[in-house]
């Protein structure tokens, strides 16, 4: 099967603050889309899973990339997570192609990445809007890095068309006070605490 990309587009956020004191070294907070042809647009198949194994390099390839573009260390990557959305002549379970490809792309190129990755996927019209949950890498209930990201391709996704994103952080919110299990609390080594 042939991928056929049509565009790759990255986004990166500096977060110095978020109305409360500035922070000593500023959050990265990136996010990569890769806009494709859907091969199942405008019609029913009921074996899609071989298209997981196809995907597999867009998703090295972007986690690659969106690393780089957060600096390029594994290490000071802290949350992740990952999000598809479909154009109209597609279904929300082309969108769960991503699961695979997209989730374990990131967490084998950042090494230990215990936590599930978080995932949204929905169908939507060109230009509409995906926000993108992501929280801590190695401990799911780390609250302080309960937060997402929204991104938006203008010209994407076009019906036949699926926008597959992968979103990581080098830290949490700015200002977290919500209390519960913190980063240097996490202890249990199953991807939840």
């Amino acid at each position: 099967m042939t991928i056929d990309v049509r565009k790759i587009v990255v986004g990166v956020e500096e977060v110095r603050h978020d109305g409360g004191p500035k922070l000593d070294k500023p959050i990265l907070k990136g996010w990569i889309a890769a806009v494709l042809k859907n091969p199942y647009a405008g019609r029913y198949v009921e074996d899609i899973q071989p298209t997981m194994e196809a995907l597999k390099p867009l998703g090295l390839e972007c986690a690659t990339k969106l690393l780089n573009a957060l600096g390029g260390d594994t290490a000071a990557i802290e949350a992740y997570g990952k999000g598809s959305l479909i154009g109209s002549a597609g279904e929300l379970e082309h969108g769960a192609l991503w699961h695979v490809p997209g989730g374990y792309a990131m967490r084998e190129l950042l090494g230990e990445a215990l936590a599930i990755v978080p995932s949204m996927t929905k169908v939507g019209p060109l230009g509409a809007i995906l926000d993108v949950p992501i929280h801590h890498r190695n401990a799911a209930y780390v609250r302080s890095h309960f937060d997402g990201v929204t991104l938006m391709v203008q010209d994407s996704p076009r019906p036949d068309e699926i926008l597959f994103a992968l979103a990581m952080t080098t830290g949490g919110r700015p200002h977290p006070r919500m209390g519960g299990l913190t980063q240097d609390q996490i202890s249990k080594r199953d991807g939840q605490r």
